[in-house]
């Protein structure tokens, strides 16, 4: 195991090398900067319209019950705006404004709203070809005949993945909070946030609701990205191993991320979709009590699939580069 070390160092430098993190920084400065301004647009707005933030929940309740009325809804699109209507009569009935606008406020709503496209995508950029674009440059056949294991090999690739995955998490929370709390301000840490919701059907069960301080959440979120973007990552790492293209790996998890976003609004109806991994990234909305794209699941099982589909990609993997030929 000495060598691995080195191996990872070696790995990590060639990531960086790359300049994709770089970019992805790059991406995140331009972003966040308009998703802050669009927020201010929004918060401005109801402030102009509402006195009071109590005024404006009863509206958005008013607004959504007047939509479950009409017949050209879907029912399973009703059934979000039922349990919406639930939460914010519970946020209500508790004196808890759920969206007091803050530096952290906006972490936590830029989080879920990108679990589930936005951050995987900035994986895959990452660490798409890890494997396949060595096959492409030729890299690999020198990387494989030194005196290494290819077990060995293999683990710093995804030692170095993981700290990469790591550092875009971190590198998010932050400019998120950076950039939005110039414009919203840097309190609210300890602000109270409910968090418990539990989906029976269409109501929600509100028995082990509770409160906790905002960076707690945050935190929570932060947690739950991270390990949704590691198993993107994990299978990524498995795709860039089978398949030698570089464009074809990209293309295959990209195609499989953006199928998962349009199954989770239209596969109500059909349940065995929750066991595809792409179905159960928006580990966050859980949190927040949003319903699940499909009834019955829930975090435990959602983190279980996950894992499982985390656990056979790392065997297909180090079994094909250990085994199989990579050279050629």
């Amino acid at each position: 195991m000495r060598k691995l070390p080195a191996l990872v160092q070696n790995e990590v430098l060639k990531l960086w090398l790359k300049k994709r993190f770089v970019v992805i920084v790059l991406i995140l400065f331009i972003l966040i900067p308009i998703f802050t301004y669009a927020e201010h647009k929004v918060v401005s707005n109801h402030r102009e319209h509402f006195a009071d933030w109590r005024n404006q929940i009863l509206q958005q309740i008013a607004d959504l019950e007047n939509t479950l009325s009409s017949d050209r809804i879907p029912e399973e699109w009703k059934r979000s705006r039922r349990v919406a209507v639930q939460q914010l009569q519970y946020y209500l009935n508790h004196d808890i404004n759920p969206s007091e606008p803050s530096g952290v406020q906006f972490s936590r709503e830029f989080l879920s709203n990108s679990i589930t496209l936005f951050i995987p995508m900035l994986v895959l950029a990452m660490g798409s070809d890890i494997v396949s674009g060595e096959r492409t440059t030729g890299t690999i056949k020198m990387l494989l005949t030194r005196p290494v294991k290819r077990w060995k090999i293999l683990l710093s690739k995804l030692c170095a993945l993981t700290l990469y995955v790591s550092l875009t998490i971190a590198v998010t929370v932050i400019l998120c909070y950076l950039i939005s709390g110039f414009v919203f301000g840097y309190g609210g840490w300890i602000t109270p946030v409910l968090t418990g919701f539990r989906m029976e059907g269409a109501v929600i069960d509100s028995s082990s609701v509770h409160t906790v301080p905002q960076w707690r959440f945050l935190l929570m979120q932060a947690g739950l990205c991270w390990f949704s973007a590691m198993i993107v990552a994990v299978l990524g790492l498995m795709v860039s191993v089978l398949i030698r293209s570089t464009a074809a790996s990209l293309v295959t998890m990209m195609s499989a991320i953006i199928a998962g976003t349009i199954l989770s609004s239209m596969s109500s109806s059909w349940r065995s979709a929750k066991y595809l991994f792409s179905v159960n990234l928006g580990l966050t909305g859980y949190l927040e009590g949003t319903p699940p794209p499909i009834e019955g699941m829930t975090l435990p099982f959602s983190l279980i699939i996950l894992a499982m589909w985390g656990a056979a990609g790392l065997f297909v993997s180090f079994r094909v580069f250990t085994k199989g030929d990579i050279l050629n």
